[in-house]
């Protein structure tokens, strides 16, 4: 049986879940989250915690039963708790501006990159080169952070680029004076 799968879920009393039709949705202090369940799982709501489970042992089943219990623990943290990332730019004239729902990034090109906001997604910008990527959805947070840094990845000779806080960049040794 999968050991993630068999765990229960607890959560609050300020998390409200209801399970319709194939579809589960939650609902906390930071927004609202739904998922669509594979038909062949279920979940019950007991006292203050959720179990995810599934009917065989098939393989597709196991595979299912750990993921539908993963997507819906994140679900609900996402909603008390939310998700945040954060990214560096490292560059010279490197910075970033957040105009309405649209991000500038001045990333070493000729123009300013503008990056369309999903509803949802929240970026604050701290200093001018270190950006917070926040949202309920951990999936969508974690998409668009991989998208801003996919403008400008960093590159192995100087580190320069955008790249997550933390992130440990491999250097390579340049050319070897004569």
């Amino acid at each position: 049986m999968s050991r993630i799968g068999k765990k229960p879920i607890p959560f609050s009393e300020q998390v409200k879940i209801e399970i319709t039709g194939g579809s589960i949705f939650v609902e906390g202090p930071k927004g609202k989250l739904s998922l669509r369940l594979h038909h062949s799982m279920t979940v019950r709501v007991e006292d203050s915690q959720l179990h995810c489970l599934r009917p065989s042992d098939n393989k597709l089943h196991r595979s299912l039963h750990g993921l539908t219990r993963t997507l819906i623990a994140n679900m609900i943290e996402g909603v008390t708790k939310g998700f945040e990332k954060k990214l560096e730019m490292i560059g010279v004239g490197y910075r970033a501006s957040v105009q309405g729902r649209n991000l500038s990034l001045m990333l070493g090109y000729s123009h300013p990159l503008i990056v369309p906001l999903p509803d949802g997604i929240n970026v604050s910008v701290e200093g001018q080169n270190l950006l917070a990527i926040s949202g309920v959805d951990k999936q969508q947070v974690g998409e668009v952070a991989a998208k801003i840094r996919s403008l400008r990845p960093p590159e192995p000779y100087k580190g320069k680029g955008v790249k997550y806080a933390g992130e440990h960049i491999r250097r390579k040794a340049g050319k070897a004076g004569a």
